[in-house]
């Protein structure tokens, strides 16, 4: 079966020609060479799927050459404990990760930020005079 349509058929990808395409930019391996979606894969190869960070290494258990629902498509493959560990721990990271927005210094100011400067610029007005008292 070709590589393109078991991913297909497993439910990595919502459609074959997306599945091509991620095959053509090398996000997919077959026992660690790189593959073309016309690769035949049989059960017992390892494949490498890389999708956006999440990193997946799996084992293919069975092969289908139709779309069926999510609990049948997982019957299609194993995933690898050191995978399973890999994506627990990046999930964590990416969980205990700081916010982006808070590490901006420079830049449009946020919302919270234009309020806290038009505070202090009104408040600077009524306390103080750079004028002179005569």
């Amino acid at each position: 079966m070709r590589i393109d349509k078991w991913l297909w058929a497993a439910r990595f990808y919502k459609t074959r020609s997306l599945a091509s395409e991620d095959i053509d930019k090398g996000r997919i391996e077959v026992n660690g060479q790189t593959a073309k979606p016309s690769r035949e894969v049989k059960p017992g190869d390892t494949v490498q799927v890389r999708q956006g960070a999440v990193q997946r290494t799996v084992v293919i258990a069975g092969l289908s050459a139709q779309r069926g629902p999510a609990p049948v498509a997982q019957l299609l493959y194993q995933e690898t404990a050191y995978s399973i560990e890999q994506r627990a721990k990046q999930a964590l990271q990416q969980r205990y990760a700081r916010e982006p927005a808070l590490s901006q210094e420079q830049g449009r100011p946020t919302k919270r930020d234009r309020r806290d400067l038009e505070q202090a610029r009104h408040g600077w007005d009524e306390r103080w005079s750079a004028s002179v008292d005569k």
